[in-house]
């Protein structure tokens, strides 16, 4: 199954505790990317009593589709039941969502280097074990029916390159394979290898020309992403850090520099207000939501002693009130 995407597309990167319902339709509103993926999910703990508290991870509005579901974990079985009942709306009716607003695929992460994912036999841990990423693949392929995209989004090898890993993950057939341009022992310490992910759009011709290839790591804007499309061929790029510098990564021509302190913070007080609005009852932190005040309030004299204010707030409605205050100018 396959999304009517533009080429290439433009993808705003799946980041935990990070990427939620809000940030999403802020990034939206400023510049829409052409797909979004949700934060990662563990399958396990939603087919668990657990479930309820992890829901929050996958909650999403209308307006965010095209949305990928992003999940992990270690039994295949819990993989088939998740991605039965994503397919099957179970999930979307759950949350709320108004009948025929789904998701529009599921994404495998077989990636994040985290030390705790890594230690359980999870995420990038699968390339050392390939007999269960074969199971869970196919596994979620069963449950979805070939009614959804399936995607895969990992890294180009645990310890060093291994192109082998890239090659298993081809033979799957899999609608889009998302390549992330560091090992896992590099983490985010070294400049992402994009001649890699070139080599991995070859393969890809040979082995399964069908399967879309994303490359990841280090896009600054939707300008840079086109550039590097264009050098190696690709079908999309997606962007995760650079969103923190530019607000409007995914515009032709970014506003963002050029940005008054005004409207920056207006933007950010709409960004405090849909937390508060969608999260009513705690499901999040507020110390998720102080650190975005780094996005908005930078460049100018005295933004370091505001951020330290934004970032002690306890609620959502004390930011709100020392924006106002900001404002009006009664914070220097």
């Amino acid at each position: 199954m396959y999304l009517d995407l533009p080429k290439p597309f433009m993808i705003l990167a799946p980041m935990d505790d990070v990427t939620d319902s809000v940030f999403r339709r802020v990034v939206i509103k400023a510049q829409a990317p052409d797909l979004c993926f949700t934060e990662f999910v563990n399958v396990d703990g939603l087919q668990s009593p657990g479930r309820q508290k992890l829901l929050k991870k996958l909650y999403f509005t209308p307006e965010e589709q095209p949305l990928i579901a992003q999940v992990w974990g270690k039994d295949p079985d819990n993989f088939y039941k998740t991605s039965k009942e994503i397919v099957g709306g179970t999930i979307a009716k759950e949350m709320g969502l108004p009948r025929g607003v789904n998701f529009a695929g599921v994404d495998l992460n077989m990636g994040c280097p985290q030390k705790t994912e890594v230690s359980s036999g999870t995420c990038a841990a699968l390339m050392n074990d390939r007999p269960l990423a074969h199971e869970i693949i196919e596994a979620t392929k069963k449950g979805l029916g070939g009614e959804l995209l399936l995607s895969v989004k990992t890294r180009i090898g645990f310890n060093t390159v291994d192109l082998s890993w890239i090659e298993f993950l081809l033979k799957h057939q899999l609608s889009m394979l998302t390549l992330h341009g560091r090992t896992r022992k590099e983490k985010s310490a070294v400049l992402a290898d994009w001649e890699v992910i070139g080599e991995a759009r070859k393969l890809r011709d040979k082995i399964s020309p069908d399967t879309l290839i994303v490359g990841n790591g280090d896009v600054r804007d939707k300008q840079h992403g086109l550039e590097l499309a264009a050098r190696y061929n690709l079908d999309g790029i997606m962007i995760g850090r650079g969103i923190f510098s530019d607000l409007y990564a995914f515009a032709d021509n970014s506003p963002w520099q050029e940005l008054e302190f005004e409207k920056r913070i207006e933007l950010f007080k709409t960004h405090v207000e849909l937390f508060a609005s969608t999260w009513q009852n705690n499901e999040r932190p507020i110390h998720t939501l102080n650190k975005f005040c780094k996005i908005y309030i930078s460049n100018f004299e005295g933004a370091k002693e505001l951020r330290e204010k934004f970032m002690s707030a306890k609620s959502a409605q004390e930011l709100i009130k020392i924006i106002d205050f900001a404002l009006e100018g009664q914070i220097a």
